[in-house]
């Protein structure tokens, strides 16, 4: 019993989990500080409408679907997770400076995009490398832990950023061009040493037994998955990108540093949920608190919808953060549970591609819903959160109504 105790705290996490999300914590400061205005500098700056703006969002998730399932199906084969992890790492950060020079949304979204690449080479493996390290006892409390990490950066650098706004263009509604590239240029640092961190910090865990290349089929990943991705890609395809979000801020009366404000109250209560979350789902199943997440999501969407000022916005918003805590680390500590150990990376992959490329027509769709497209000028802004609060129950409602089989007990 005190050897289980043990397995469950902090001390007792691998080296491969601090590494990944030291990494984390790294890549997050710089992400962060820069994607979270990128759709001010779209509409403030370039004016772009939001239909173009969903478009960009949802493809530069689409985009890296492919990579993230062959990335994953990569790190299965060779048996190898961390350099794989670090190439897509790496493609980020160089990434990030083009921001800089972007004078058109075509510029942004090609930058944007290749972002995402980067995040598509890295997410499977990387995930992998944190399930291939842990036990399943302290599977929940790892990915937790390492989503407290990636969104401790985000607090990190969305107070930097806040700091540069506010020395710059002080109270402004709108984002300044100059402001937008300021940032870009300091958020360079914690990108590149995200790279160093996970190159230096991390060892690839050896593989039992032969490693043969996987078939990427859901077939091959089992029916429990493919009954998991049928119920999470339901929940996706209402779950637009959080620009639509900052966007309903700055629309409700928000300016650019109560949006910062607002971003970084969200992600201090992510972070302090996530580690917990994720080790009160070690307990009581992942489930459950997989159910809560998405119902805490589909309540809070209603309230973007009627919100009627920027201050609820701003504290519906701060909530939110409690969905991401409860659901998201979750259901990656999930996916391990349910498939073979030696399919750990394709399964990844696997789902990572298809929220992905879900993404698109769910930001498509929100963008639609709001703005309209040619002479049809949409529903308005409260549409695309009202979509996504039901879809979200509808979810909810059909994870409670689903069995999943008990935990595989498989370790590296």
């Amino acid at each position: 019993m005190n050897d289980a105790r043990e397995s469950l705290g902090l001390r007792a996490l691998p080296r491969n989990v601090w590494a990944v999300s030291l990494t984390s914590f790294f890549m997050d400061i710089s992400s962060e500080m820069v994607l979270n205005i990128v759709p001010l500098f779209l509409a403030n700056v370039l004016g772009v409408q939001t239909a173009i703006i969903g478009l960009i969002e949802g493809v530069a998730e689409a985009t890296a679907s492919l990579l993230k399932l062959f990335s994953g199906w990569l790190s299965d084969k060779i048996g190898g997770r961390k350099w794989v992890a670090v190439a897509g790492y790496a493609i980020s950060a160089i990434a990030k400076p083009f921001f800089y020079i972007a004078n058109s949304w075509g510029v942004v979204a090609a930058i944007r995009w290749a972002d995402r690449v980067g995040k598509g080479v890295r997410t499977a493996p990387r995930d992998a490398l944190v399930a291939d390290s842990t036990s399943p006892q302290q599977r929940g409390l790892a990915f937790g832990f390492h989503r407290a990490a990636d969104t401790g950066g985000a607090v990190v650098g969305l107070l930097i950023a806040l700091g540069i706004v506010w020395r710059t263009q002080a109270g402004g509604l709108r984002l300044d061009a100059g402001t937008f590239r300021t940032i870009v240029l300091i958020s360079l640092i914690p990108a590149f040493l995200a790279v160093l961190a996970l190159a230096i910090g991390a060892r690839d865990v050896t593989r039992r037994g032969q490693v043969q290349a996987p078939r990427i089929t859901f077939a091959g990943l089992g029916r429990p998955f493919l009954v998991f991705m049928l119920i999470v890609g339901l929940f996706d395809l209402g779950n637009s990108s959080d620009a639509f979000l900052v966007l309903r801020a700055q629309e409700r009366g928000l300016n650019v540093i109560s949006v910062l404000g607002m971003l970084v109250t969200f992600n201090i209560v992510y972070t302090l949920i996530s580690t917990p979350a994720g080790s009160l789902s070690d307990r009581i199943g992942r489930r459950t608190l997989i159910i809560g997440g998405w119902l805490v999501y589909a309540a809070i969407y209603l309230g973007f919808a009627l919100a009627q000022n920027g201050t609820q916005v701003w504290a519906l918003y701060t909530i939110y953060g409690l969905y991401y805590g409860l659901a998201y680390g979750t259901a990656k500590a999930m996916i391990a549970d349910i498939v073979p150990l030696a399919l750990r990376g394709t399964a990844y992959g696997t789902y990572n591609a298809v929220l992905g490329i879900l993404d698109l027509p769910a930001s498509l769709i929100a963008g639609i819903l709001w703005q309209g497209v040619g002479a049809w000028h949409g529903f308005g802004p409260s549409a695309p959160f009202l979509f996504g609060a039901m879809l979200s129950f509808v979810a909810a409602v059909a994870m409670w109504l689903w069995q999943p089989p008990a935990r595989r007990e498989e370790t590296a």
